[in-house]
């Protein structure tokens, strides 16, 4: 390994090569390189994975997390994705406390460092995979591969596919996943410093290494695959299996063909024995808590998979293998999201695009040739390690074994990077050793590390806001129906329609099935008044998706404007067949019957938006304004002192009750409820009007006009207030009058 390692001597010097240096290298460049997203927002899924999820939250019981997936939605669900990481939510849940509430920037500067630290530790694992496992006599490892092994662990850390997983906050679970896949591998090494010794071995140190495998699965799924790599470190390195001894023995039938010295190693059988063991638990413990079987994904997120034809199955997968080995060979063109058209399918051999997966395996074939046939027996070991640090982890992402919800992921790479690494190493020194011009393969390298740092801190930057990130994928994803949606819903979040309805009509364009953006257009059209057009499209998404609730909610909120009450009824109660716990759905109904003068099924439906949704203010106070009206003040009363003790700070609940009380000749405490809500809301024109008309009823007629003329300062066309106003006036101009 030596010869090997010397050859990278002109690309990284030897004042780099003493560990503590070389791991505070490899560590500062990995937080440089994104640094910049430190404040960045909560991005695409990190608003449903942390700002939405209730496991986050105090209130939510510690045990729960266990029985939800990452997402918040209980593992039983029919509904729930299976992504089963309970570890990861419950470093969320660690940051959401210590930083006092949802402060992104606490969330990202943890996924920085996580970064920093599985850079650092890839140091030692490469030291390992590249020279080898040796230790002296005072049983201190030896790293025979210094400068490779810091090399490595520089491409990796400044790779710019990996900037969804560390600018991502719901990345962390890639960057867990990794860790503790990492110190697994490393706990293994350490089991097997008495190895060369035949059947020797730490067995404690092997539990630990299944046991740190299992923590890696509890953070992110591929974390158990780190057992197949330490069986194949094993076996390679450890038992010292010659495949190519082996084949020449099989194809040269003279030869005896006994049994290889792997079979005859008690110890590593054990091991093997262990390693599978543990495995297997793993998987079982998985499927049961999995409960009702694998997620069910649709045939946009994974086109591939739902294809009729076992070949055009066979051609996509091997495509989309290529696309992720482009990315890491040149990850220039990143995107957020591969889904929704924007990798068209293959449908015949005659698609120009089966070059790519052909060329993929004409370079794995020659690796594997010469990982297995090669007569140099460090360059087979290395170069088997490094495809099986490569290929391992990227099983559970290669739709092989059960179908999974993308077409390409860029965070499926985190790990699989570290293999890529190793093998672009072993590259760049045969490079070296082949050619005289040293200078300028150490250009070429610092060049790559340069361009791939600039990257890195250019694709931070985008990730920082959805605006920027959405905007990205424009011109990597033109055909990519989620992000036209995705950057019509940011416009509409920032209240700019007409544009965001362009782009929905885009999404819709690429994608006639697309039933969210139908949903989030047919909303913006309602608001618009364009209700025809608006009724159309939310009733061709409820057809697409029967129960897609929320467009059957939005659906009768058309048809009620559009005066077809019945319809919207029935629009309303087909919405909360499919979604019982729909507090809005509740609220939006109870606001039909009351347009329709049944007010016990009003009251009735807007009480179980307030059960669902104790916060649910509209609600409330369509419940006290409705008795207020109805001439029930006791008990609006009642309904307003209850929402109050609930929401002690929403001005509008104030507001109602204060003008219930007024009416109940309760003034004092009306008025006292009247200033309050003035000071949380000092802007409100019907707060002062309101309070106005309480102290021209009460008496005070001073104070009465100081706050009808601030309200009409305020709304200069409120026609009651003026009415009100114009009255006070007269009265006090006779009062004068009397005076004088």
């Amino acid at each position: 390994m030596a010869e090997w390692d010397a050859d990278l001597d002109y690309i990284v010097p030897s004042s780099v090569l003493p560990p503590f240096w070389a791991k505070l290298v490899v560590g500062f460049v990995s937080l440089v390189c994104f640094a910049r997203s430190y404040d960045g927002d909560f991005v695409f899924d990190d608003s449903e994975a942390i700002v939405n999820n209730k496991d986050l939250r105090a209130e939510t019981p510690l045990g729960d997390l266990w029985h939800h997936d990452f997402w918040g939605s209980r593992l039983s669900s029919n509904t729930s994705h299976k992504s089963y990481r309970p570890l990861t939510v419950l470093t969320f849940r660690m940051n959401y406390y210590l930083s006092g509430g949802f402060h992104p920037a606490s969330f990202h500067v943890v996924n920085i460092l996580l970064h920093g630290g599985v850079s650092v530790l890839l140091v030692d694992v490469f030291s390992v995979l590249l020279g080898g496992l040796q230790y002296t006599s005072k049983g201190r490892r030896l790293n025979l591969a210094p400068r490779s092994s810091v090399l490595a662990a520089l491409l990796f850390a400044v790779h710019p596919v990996h900037t969804e997983c560390v600018a991502g906050v719901v990345g962390r679970a890639d960057l867990l996943g990794a860790l503790f896949f990492l110190l697994s591998f490393l706990g293994y090494c350490k089991a097997l410093r008495e190895a060369n010794k035949e059947g020797t071995h730490s067995t404690c140190w092997v539990l630990l290494s299944i046991l740190l495998g299992a923590v890696a699965m509890l953070c992110k799924e591929q974390g158990i695959t780190v057992l197949g790599l330490n069986a194949v470190f094993d076996i390679l390195v450890i038992g010292k299996l010659n495949v190519l001894e082996i084949v020449q023995k099989v194809l040269h039938k003279g030869r005896s063909l006994e049994n290889p010295g792997v079979l005859r190693n008690g110890g590593l059988l054990f091991r093997m024995a262990l390693l599978a063991l543990g495995g297997a638990g793993m998987l079982f413990a998985r499927w049961r808590i999995m409960g009702t079987g694998p997620p069910a994904f649709t045939e946009v997120d994974n086109p591939a998979s739902f294809a009729d034809s076992m070949l055009v199955r066979a051609i996509n997968y091997n495509y989309y293998y290529s696309l992720n080995a482009w990315l890491l060979l040149c990850p220039w063109w990143l995107c957020f999201d591969w889904s929704m058209g924007c990798i068209p399918l293959i449908k015949s051999v005659g698609d120009w695009r089966v070059i790519a997966p052909a060329a993929l395996w004409f370079c794995l074939i020659g690796l594997i040739c010469q990982a297995l046939c090669s007569e140099d027996s460090h360059k087979r070991r290395i170069l088997t390690l490094g495809l099986g640090f490569l290929i391992i982890p990227f099983l559970p992402a290669s739709n092989l074994f059960f179908r999974v919800g993308f077409v390409v992921a860029e965070r499926a790479l985190y790990l699989p990077s570290a293999g890529y690494c190793m093998l672009l190493t072993c590259g760049l020194g045969a490079l070296s050793r082949l050619t005289k011009r040293k200078k300028l393969i150490a250009a070429l390298v610092l060049g790559i590390l340069f361009i791939n740092t600039l990257r890195c801190v250019i694709r931070s930057d985008e990730w920082r806001t959805e605006d920027q990130l959405f905007r990205s994928a424009l011109s990597v994803c033109p055909l990519n129906a989620k992000v036209h949606y995705n950057v019509g819903k940011n416009l509409a979040d920032k209240g700019n329609q007409t544009a965001a309805i362009r782009y929905y009509r885009e999404a819709v364009r690429l994608n006639p099935k697309y039933v969210h953006a139908m949903n989030n257009l047919g909303n913006i059209l309602k608001e618009r008044n364009e209700l025809q057009e608006a009724e159309q499209l939310l009733s061709l998404a409820v057809q697409i998706q029967p129960d897609f609730a929320a467009a059957w909610m939005n659906l009768g909120i058309v048809q009620n404007s559009l005066k077809r009450f019945q319809a919207a009824e029935q629009s309303y109660r087909t919405a909360i067949k499919h979604r019982r716990k729909y507090p809005d759905c509740y609220y939006n109904l109870g606001r039909l019957y009351a347009d329709l003068n049944r007010h016990v099924d009003a009251l009735n439906a807007w009480r179980n938006a307030t059960v669902l949704k104790p916060e649910h203010s509209l609600a409330w106070n369509n419940m006290i304004i409705l008795l207020d009206n109805t001439g029930n003040l006791a008990q609006a009363e009642a309904v307003g002192r209850e929402a109050l003790e609930l929401i002690p700070d929403d001005h509008s609940l104030m507001f109602s009750l204060a003008n219930v009380l007024g009416k109940s000749q309760k003034y004092k405490e009306s008025e006292a409820l009247f200033l309050k809500a003035i000071k949380a809301h000092p802007n409100a024109a019907s707060y002062h009007g309101n309070l106005a008309v309480l102290y021209h009823r009460w008496g005070h007629l001073d104070l009465a006009k100081k706050h009808y003329e601030i309200s009409l300062h305020l709304d200069p066309t409120a026609s009651g207030t003026k009415e009100n106003y114009g009255l006070l006036r007269r009265k006090l101009e006779q009062m004068q009058k009397k005076d004088v």
